[in-house]
């Protein structure tokens, strides 16, 4: 750590290969207990609910508050950094979700512990965009995607284990410590912080700015409200909720308003959205978002599928996504070794097209597919991210200079989450959309004339006495066996279509792959050195 900016001087004073391992170290530790803490309360909510005598849909809020408030920060992270410090203002948000994380766990009403979850999400918000902002600018350019690698292992690791902790801390402890675990991980990261992180010279160099406060306001409207549609959309049946409709209303003027604002009217916008000028940064945000969508579009429809179709637990449903998960994690090391010495294009294209035939071998389900049959598309999705996360990130942001790496990871992380929460809602609705038009078509043909259909009830009317079912009930009970094939058949070509569409959507975004530019280290004289 000298006195040329520690580990994010200029080139000349680049970190030691000892130095830029513990800084990762340092931001990844903080980072990894935000990303588990966005999953780790949905297995513990039901326990959450009876301790503090609440409803299901008031403890939702639990993890709805999390949510709005995370969404909120972390397009401001870039400006915040810039105002405040990097330094300090990671070492506020470490110290506020640690300090939150204790308040959560003492909470002794539904009230506080919503509020005190909202603090949370404050704290942890800004944590991945500037754990990735750090790591590129630690690493030199020719390791960029070894640096996504480590911040990959632990955005995927995180909804992997998220679950598993919490539904194990809450059996063997009590819901309070899934956020006292919080606490000492938290005061070693701090420790940490102001032991290896240091800010670069040009934020040290940087002059007081005019706060954009209109642009604050709009992005927290348009973002909450956005958030909230999107996390109570298909509980409330969407649009003819005026619920939903409204704050639908209000989160698109507030983003239409927020866009002229920060375009035309800010002098320091707390999002600069002229990042967008770059090509290779549009592009690459499009494809995050689409892959993100996908990804946890699938992967909350498979475990629904298994359930109501197949009769798996919650256990083997988990079962079925679990080696996927393992897939990505052994595959992203490798692919940041690789790509620092070939196109990431080439591995971006195949992770694409994997992700996307993935998806649709699981439009092709059918009713009688075994556990093989589920875990086969499941792994190939957990390799096709693997190959596809990696590049595309260091595609998307190795272009982007030093002094704007702040705002581009803010835009870039707030559409990898906001493609998942759209993707997760988009799917369940799509599956009961289709699900109900298919029933529909298929009640439309079973009528008093339909010739198969009373022999289907005669047939059950001659063997339903023998399995001792009276012979007065034998014609209702033959007519609702046959009424719930009929659901079972509509809800799995639900699903075939939802699935359907998720995987045209991946392959859609293959032009966009054309756009990416490849990273400067790689393109220049002696590259291959």
């Amino acid at each position: 750590m000298n006195g040329q900016g520690g580990p994010f001087g200029s080139a000349a004073g680049a970190p030691g290969e000892s130095s830029k391992w513990i800084v990762a170290v340092t931001v990844m530790l903080p980072t990894l207990i935000e990303i588990i803490d966005t999953s780790v309360a949905n297995v513990a909510l039901d326990h959450i609910r009876g301790s503090l005598s609440s409803g299901i849909d008031e403890s939702a809020w639990v993890l709805t508050s999390y949510l709005v408030s995370n969404a909120i920060i972390i397009p401001m992270t870039g400006w915040l950094a810039r105002t405040f410090g990097r330094k300090r203002y990671l070492t506020f948000s470490v110290l506020l979700f640690t300090f939150a994380s204790l308040l959560c766990g003492s909470s002794t009403s539904l009230g506080m512990l919503v509020f005190f979850r909202v603090l949370q999400g404050i704290g942890g918000g800004a944590l991945q965009p500037m754990s990735q902002a750090i790591l590129l600018e630690t690493f030199p350019p020719r390791e960029h995607g070894m640096a996504m690698a480590i911040f990959g292992v632990g955005a995927m690791f995180g909804p992997i284990a998220g679950p598993l902790m919490g539904g194990y801390i809450t059996d063997a402890l009590s819901w309070r410590w899934i956020f006292y675990v919080n606490i000492p991980i938290g005061l070693l990261a701090v420790f940490m912080v102001s032991l290896f992180i240091h800010d670069p010279p040009y934020l040290r160099q940087r002059s007081g700015e005019k706060v954009d406060t209109w642009g604050i306001a709009l992005l927290t409207v348009w973002v909450g409200a956005l958030q909230i549609v999107v996390d109570k959309g298909q509980r409330e049946d969407w649009f003819q909720s005026d619920f939903i409709l409204v704050l639908s209303a209000v989160a698109a003027l507030a983003l239409l308003l927020f866009v002229i604002v920060e375009l035309f009217v800010a002098e320091h916008p707390v999002v600069d959205l002229r990042a967008f000028r770059n090509l290779s940064f549009a592009s690459g945000n499009v494809v995050m978002f689409v892959a993100f969508f996908n990804l946890l579009g699938s992967i909350v429809l498979l475990p629904l599928y298994a359930q109501l179709l197949l009769g798996y637990t919650a256990t083997l449903a988990g079962l079925v996504l679990s080696p996927g998960g393992v897939a990505t994690l052994v595959t992203m090391p490798i692919v940041g070794k690789v790509i620092s010495r070939h196109n990431p294009k080439y591995v971006l294209l195949l992770g694409v097209l994997l992700c996307s035939f993935s998806t649709w071998t699981m439009s092709n389900f059918s009713l009688t597919a075994d556990f093989g049959s589920l875990l086969g598309p499941r792994i190939y999705l957990g390799f096709g991210m693997g190959l596809l996360f990696i590049p595309l990130t260091t595609l998307t942001l190795s272009s982007v200079p030093r002094p704007q790496m702040g705002n581009a990871t803010s835009i870039y992380n707030l559409l990898r989450n906001l493609g998942g929460s759209i993707g997760v809602a988009f799917s369940a609705t799509m599956f009961a959309r289709r699900a109900q038009v298919h029933q529909s078509r298929i009640v439309e043909h079973l009528t008093t004339f339909d010739e198969e259909l009373r022999a289907a009830v005669a047939k059950g009317q001659a063997l339903l006495p023998s399995r001792g079912i009276h012979e007065a009930l034998a014609e209702n009970t033959a007519l609702r066996r046959i009424y719930a094939q009929v659901v079972r058949q509509a809800t799995m070509l639900g699903f075939n279509d939802a699935f359907y569409v998720l995987s045209v959507m991946m392959a859609c975004v293959l032009p966009l792959l054309l756009l990416l530019r490849r990273p400067a280290h790689q393109t220049a004289p002696g590259a291959g050195h």
